[in-house]
């Protein structure tokens, strides 16, 4: 791997975002929306029922987490569209720069993304509700390493889809992380899900990350094995999600599909 290839592909996105306010403002507007939207509702949901215990820290933390997950698939399916509709990925492809080279820019990207929006939504927390993400400690980092990873398995899956199916498909960068929100328990436990789909839930990696976050707001304890599961599940997710887009790049390359997808 040459790290000045990765560099090029890093230096390209950021060039975009810097020429372009819409974009910048795209980065801190849904993640200040979200916030507003769901803290104000759980705040009027705990002030109007005094049985509902801590809303506020549940709804706020599993929206934060959430958006660490959808801002790391977004971070690498987004940008891969942006070459689409730029028609430079032929240019890409032609040059020196090989596939796992590509990848990796991409990831840097969406790191940099989930980085901005996490300081952007942690901040805004702690000045409108008083909520500080951070006393979850050093606990927080596997959390946010594991939705990071499974986003970033949902976003090369992704670029599949797009690759395989062409522009059409593109309304997939924006839908397909939301497909595994109702089997990821984001904002309730995972028994509130009806038996089947809680059998689901056990093979989403999303899913042990918000029921950690549970474990660990209520009792402080590490939730050692949601976590491990996670990882696990996290590997294999991402093993397979390489081998689609591979196999995917590879049909597009035999097929002359690559020069064409844009158009």
């Amino acid at each position: 791997m040459k790290l000045r290839r990765v560099w090029g592909i890093i230096l390209r996105q950021l060039y975009l975002y810097r020429r372009s306010l819409p974009r910048l403002l795209e980065v801190f507007y849904w993640p200040l929306v979200d916030l507003l939207l769901w803290g104000f509702v759980s705040l009027y949901l705990q002030r109007t029922s005094r049985d509902i215990p801590v809303f506020v820290v549940y709804f706020l933390g599993a929206l934060i987490l959430w958006d660490i997950l959808f801002r790391a698939q977004q971070g690498i399916s987004v940008s891969f569209l942006e070459d689409m509709w730029a028609r430079n990925l032929i240019n890409i492809f032609a040059s020196p720069i090989r596939i796992h080279e590509y990848l990796s820019g991409l990831i840097v990207i969406s790191i940099l993304k989930v980085v901005i929006a996490f300081l952007v939504m942690s901040t805004l927390a702690w000045l409108f509700y008083s909520f500080y993400i951070f006393k979850l400690g050093l606990s927080l980092i596997p959390l946010v390493l594991n939705l990071m990873a499974m986003g970033w398995a949902v976003g090369i899956f992704t670029m599949a889809l797009i690759l395989r199916f062409g522009q059409e498909a593109e309304v997939l960068a924006w839908a397909v992380a939301f497909v595994f929100m109702p089997f990821s328990a984001v904002f309730y436990p995972v028994d509130t899900l009806p038996p089947f789909l809680q059998g689901v839930a056990a093979f989403i990696p999303s899913a042990h990350v918000f029921e950690g976050m549970r474990t660990l707001i209520d009792s402080g304890i590490f939730p050692a094995g949601h976590l491990m599961r996670a990882t696990l599940l996290n590997i294999i997710f991402l093993g397979l999600s390489i081998m689609v887009f591979l196999r995917v790049y590879a049909l597009s390359l035999r097929r002359g599909i690559l020069p064409k997808i844009g158009e």
